[in-house]
């Protein structure tokens, strides 16, 4: 890849940011389709966070990739949202166009498109997860869209960010017919129930994350049933103690490596007006 005068700027800003594979597969696509673009990760403080936003605006850049924790304190810098993004409260992709920034959330189509690529079919079942940030609204949200009966949160009971999720589920209740409530994540014998009546699990917290890959958002090893689907969304590491404990449970398990890579592909889209080319990228950077 040669930068040149007129190469188009794409990236990541989040924090931490170093551990993320997304300039490797993004710039290994722009290389194979002959793109004159490049993507680079950008490790941001919170105070940062709008002076880099517009920074990006005044530079010219084609769009950018949001991580945590930035994926609901950056909607307030966009022009206008998308649908999903406005329904999920939370962006993870931005697109620039004449000078306006659109808010976009492709976080659910990428995790909605790796349950069906893990062999898996959702559709008129019921969802439980964990977490309530801006991943989990992302997908909460695609995953009503795409015809997920019933889905349970569960989330830590802070009393006003607990009521912020309430009036979340109301809305994606409203908008789609899908049922949702909010539960206490503490409260096991609701999680148990939820648990026994869902086709499957997934963990949207960043618990079990390195550098701390010692926790696991589920202390209770006998939450989790044969046969029950287990999607964590963490890929660093590839298996957290969530998956592992879903693998001896005899669970079908996956972890957000391809969830990344579908992600990655529908912002690709968003900002070139191509595909990305899947195989080579998932075969050069990606596995379970």
């Amino acid at each position: 890849m040669e930068i040149t005068g007129k190469t188009r700027l794409t990236g990541l800003i989040g924090s931490p940011v170093a551990h993320s594979i997304s300039p490797q597969m993004h710039n290994e696509a722009f290389r194979l389709l002959g793109l004159d673009y490049v993507y680079l990760a950008f490790d941001l403080g919170h105070s940062s966070l709008r002076q880099a936003v517009e920074g990006l605006r005044e530079i010219g850049c084609r769009g950018f990739n949001v991580t945590m924790p930035y994926k609901v304190p950056i909607l307030e810098f966009m022009d206008e949202l998308t649908p999903a993004a406005r329904i999920a409260g939370a962006c993870n992709t931005v697109i620039i166009k004449d000078g306006r920034m659109t808010g976009h959330t492709t976080d659910g189509v990428g995790f909605m498109q790796s349950v069906t690529d893990a062999g898996h079919n959702i559709f008129r079942k019921k969802m439980t997860i964990l977490g309530a940030g801006g991943a989990a609204t992302a997908i909460i949200t695609q995953a009503a869209l795409d015809g997920v009966r019933r889905i349970d949160i569960f989330r830590r009971s802070r009393p006003e960010a607990f009521s912020a999720t309430e009036s979340f589920a109301r809305k994606v209740q409203q908008e789609t017919g899908c049922r949702v409530r909010v539960f206490d994540i503490a409260d096991t014998r609701e999680l148990r129930d939820s648990l026994e009546e869902s086709a499957i699990l997934v963990n949207a917290t960043n618990v079990g994350m390195i550098p701390h890959e010692d926790g696991c958002p589920i202390s209770d090893p006998s939450l989790l049933r044969p046969g029950l689907i287990v999607g964590d969304i963490i890929y660093n590491p590839r298996k957290t103690r969530l998956y592992r404990m879903a693998e001896s449970a005899g669970c079908p398990v996956f972890n957000g490596m391809y969830m990344l890579l579908f992600q990655g592909a529908a912002s690709f889209h968003c900002w070139t007006g191509q595909r990305m080319p899947i195989e080579p990228i998932r075969r050069k950077y990606f596995s379970r």
